[in-house]
C-alpha cells in the first residue's frame, strides 16, 4: 500500500522556531515615562555620584528592581523606585537589589518621579510599602511636569510630611542634603545653600571665575593707563615732557 512521504523538520529549523527567554534578567521594570523622566532619573544618579565620590559605602541607582520577598523568590514581592540610595553598603555594580543577598538592607532614600499613570500608586500603595515593609527613612515625591516637590520622613514608624524652607527646600536627613527644583529639574544642594554640581558644571563655573577675573584684571589695567594718560596731559599743561620723567 502507497504510504503518502512524510516529512520532518530539520533540527536547525526546530531550533531557530523556538524563542528561548533570556537567562540573564534580573530587573524587571517598565519603560520610563517620558524623557523628562529618564534625563531627571540620570541626573539624580550622576550627582550622588559625583558629590560622593571618594566614598565606597553606598550604592545608588534609578529604575531597579528590588526584590523583596520573604521567601526569598524573585517572582514574587517586588518593586522598582525610580531613583533610591542604599548606606552603608559596598560600591558596586549591580543587576537589581536582592535583600535577602544584601544583608537584609532596603534603601535609605527613595524618590519617585509622578506621572498621570503612576502618582496614585506612588502616593497610595509605594508609600505604604515604603514605610511599612522597607522603613526607607526618606521617601520624596517629584513631578517633572508641574515640577510639584513633597517629602516624607518616618517618625515613630509613620510618614510624616516634611516642612519646606521658605525657599521651597526639603530636607533629606540621610543624604545630609536639601532637595529643590532648580531650572526645571530635582537637584541637590548643601546644607550651606550650595548647588550640588557635575562635573562639567563646576569647570565651566571656575572657567566663568576665570574669565571674570580676566575681565577684571584687563579693567584695572585700562584705568591704570586711562590715570597716567591723565597725569601726562597735566604735566604738558604745566610745561612738563612726561617723556622726560617716565
Amino acid at each position: 500500500m502507497f504510504q503518502p512521504l512524510v516529512t520532518t523538520p530539520s533540527l536547525q529549523a526546530v531550533t531557530e522556531s523556538i524563542i528561548f527567554p533570556p537567562g540573564d534578567i534580573y530587573s524587571d521594570e517598565p519603560p520610563l515615562e517620558s524623557d523628562l523622566h529618564r534625563e531627571q532619573i540620570d541626573l539624580l544618579i550622576r550627582l550622588i555620584k559625583w558629590w560622593w565620590r571618594d566614598r565606597q559605602d553606598f550604592y545608588a541607582t534609578g529604575n531597579l528592581t528590588i526584590y523583596f520577598s520573604p521567601n526569598q523568590k524573585k517572582s514574587e514581592e517586588f518593586r522598582g523606585p525610580d531613583f533610591f540610595v542604599v548606606l552603608d553598603t559596598e560600591k558596586k555594580d549591580r543587576k537589581s537589589w536582592v535583600v535577602w543577598q544584601e544583608d537584609g538592607k532596603y534603601p535609605n532614600v527613595i524618590i519617585e518621579l509622578l506621572s498621570n499613570s503612576t502618582a496614585s500608586v506612588d502616593k497610595g500603595l509605594k508609600k505604604q510599602i515604603y514605610q511599612n515593609t522597607f522603613r526607607t527613612p526618606d521617601y520624596f515625591l517629584f513631578d517633572p511636569n508641574n515640577l510639584e516637590l513633597q517629602g516624607f520622613h518616618i517618625v515613630d514608624g509613620q510618614y510624616q510630611q516634611l516642612v519646606a524652607t521658605e525657599s521651597g527646600w526639603l530636607w533629606s536627613q540621610q543624604l545630609g542634603l536639601y532637595l529643590a527644583v532648580y531650572l526645571g529639574k530635582l537637584r541637590f544642594f548643601t546644607p550651606d545653600g550650595q548647588l550640588v554640581m557635575l562635573p562639567e558644571e563646576e569647570s565651566n563655573q571656575q572657567l566663568q571665575q576665570v574669565n571674570q577675573q580676566l575681565e577684571q584684571t584687563n579693567q584695572q589695567l585700562e584705568e591704570e593707563r586711562q590715570r597716567a594718560a591723565i597725569l601726562a596731559e597735566h604735566l604738558r599743561t604745566a610745561g612738563i615732557d612726561p617723556e622726560q620723567i617716565f
